[in-house]
């Protein structure tokens, strides 16, 4: 290094840095900035030491002052290594097409009803044209258990989605960082690990949800400035059995099952990369085509649907609708097979005073203690109490808390000689009405039967679960072509391909 450069940069550096007691945009001059640069890459050391007192004038931003003085460079490393830039397709492309060939690609590789197939050819649409809409809906990708394939289509939606960022893990501080800086379609796998670790990272992932309300605030640098981050971009969430409620509100559910062995699926790993290069290519190209009448458009909402489910699905209907044919249809179904009319899923708080309600209604009791009422609802397996506390029942503590969300508090209760804490039925009444729907399985068909001294145990049921049964619905094969333009890349073979969609996909609503 040419330590003579040193003394010559530091002089005006100097000068500005004393300057800015009294001109706080002594250090914005182009030429002290470039020479600021020169030494930040020639000299970090010295580079330091200028920082601090540029800090000790406390007349500008850490935060500013590092962004002002970062190199060309140090802006274009990171997104350069990490996202492969994707030519358009050099002709105009059919949406229809488009979509049925997206679909087809992805059941080679995924075992999954046609409806989650359609969902995820939508979804990852909509990561290229994320700049013109105005709600980005998280694409949930669950399963009851594992080996169901659930990262083999997270990672085939990262071959097909716009500037995919697929992680197992990630800080939370990073991930905020990393959705302004890239701009993202972020790609979580394991998220139920990765938020039982990082609970604060669940507030990052909601606040993307729409556009208006994709900023969090954070202190950075070392002054601790509050800082505003943009969270706006895709999501696609991978992991086993339910995410938060928060999280499910604002979904998509892909919902994957483990295949049988007659059900045969192609290996990702081993597909052909041009596959991929293609329909990439052809995405690109609907984006730049469909930018102004995506933004544009306001498709119905979906009647029965609940008001958050028609949100997340609101830049889906609007590709379905721009396209035709048989997506709009397709998409509807797809949207009312995946989320159900209302009445909605309930929370877990609700599901919780429906397990209580049941326990009353079975033991016919107007008081209970509260040991035997919680040791009712861990005793049954279908329900999530038996689990609750991280693999173990849930506790005395947690089980008070939540019944206190409903403004339920424990009191003494006398049953027979005995006196514990407990509840009384009708604290509960108040709570039942608000949030238990009269029309729904959560309500038991039992009639109550007072009886203020009848004992607490709770008996089995006597009526077996029933058995599912197993999935009928087939496999849905490769299909369409991508032959748009033969030179660029093989064409599927359209002759081994099953459609998609049958005759009830046409049908009215």
């Amino acid at each position: 290094m040419n330590t003579a450069l040193i003394p010559e940069a530091q002089s005006p550096i100097q000068l500005a840095i004393r300057n800015l007691e009294h001109d706080a945009g002594a250090l914005y001059a182009p030429a002290i900035l470039e020479l600021f640069r020169t030494l930040r890459g020639k000299d970090p050391a010295a580079f330091a030491r200028l920082r601090a007192q540029v800090k000790e004038t406390k007349r500008l931003s850490m935060v500013e002052f590092d962004k002002l003085t970062a190199s060309s460079n140090d802006n274009n490393r990171p997104s350069g290594g990490i996202f492969v830039e994707v030519e358009p397709w050099p002709d105009p492309v059919n949406g229809t097409v488009l979509l049925d060939d997206v679909t087809h690609a992805l059941a080679r590789h995924v075992i999954a009803d046609k409806e989650t197939l359609r969902a995820a050819a939508l979804w990852v649409t909509f990561t290229w044209l994320v700049d013109v809409v105005q709600v980005a809906p998280i694409a949930n990708i669950t399963a009851p258990e594992k080996r169901c394939g659930k990262s083999i289509l997270l990672t085939a939606l990262g071959k097909l989605a716009y500037r995919p960022l697929q992680v197992s893990n990630i800080a939370p501080a990073a991930l905020f960082r990393s959705i302004e800086l890239w701009a993202p379609t972020l790609l979580i796998d394991e998220v139920d690990a990765f938020l039982a670790a990082h609970e604060d990272a669940r507030g990052i992932l909601n606040a993307g949800f729409t556009r208006d309300s994709a900023t969090v605030i954070r202190c950075v640098g070392d002054d601790h400035i509050p800082t505003p981050f943009n969270v706006w971009g895709a999501k696609a969430l991978c992991g086993i059995g339910k995410i938060a409620d928060t999280l499910a509100d604002r979904s998509v559910p892909l919902r994957l099952r483990r295949r049988t062995p007659g059900e045969n699926v192609e290996s990702l790993r081993h597909s052909d990369p041009a596959l991929w290069d293609c329909l990439r290519a052809r995405l690109a190209r609907f984006a730049l085509d469909s930018a102004e009448a995506i933004s544009k458009a306001r498709p119905t909402p979906i009647p029965g649907l609940n008001d958050r489910a028609n949100d997340a699905w609101e830049p889906l209907l609007a590709i379905a609708d721009l396209v035709g044919e048989h997506w709009p249809k397709m998409a509807r179904n797809a949207a009312i097979t995946l989320h159900g009319l209302e009445g909605e899923a309930p929370s877990i708080g609700a599901e919780l005073l429906a397990d209580v309600k049941v326990v009353f209604d079975d033991k016919r009791a107007l008081k209970i203690f509260g040991a035997d009422l919680l040791n009712a609802l861990i005793a049954d397996e279908e329900a999530p109490w038996a689990t609750w506390n991280r693999g173990k029942p849930m506790s005395p503590r947690q089980f008070s808390a939540k019944l206190t969300d409903f403004g339920i508090k424990s009191k003494d209760v006398r049953l027979g000689l005995e006196v514990k804490k407990g509840y009384h039925l009708e604290q509960f009444t108040d709570a039942f009405g608000r949030y238990l729907s009269v029309d729904t399985h959560l309500t038991s068909a039992t009639p109550l039967q007072p009886s203020n001294d009848k004992a607490c145990s709770v008996a089995e049921s006597a009526i077996a679960p029933t058995q599912k049964e197993p999935s009928a619905t087939s496999k849905a094969t490769v299909g369409a072509s991508c032959s748009d333009v033969a030179d660029k890349t093989p064409p599927l073979d359209k002759e081994e391909a099953l459609p998609l969609w049958d005759e009830n996909d046409t049908e009215e609503l």
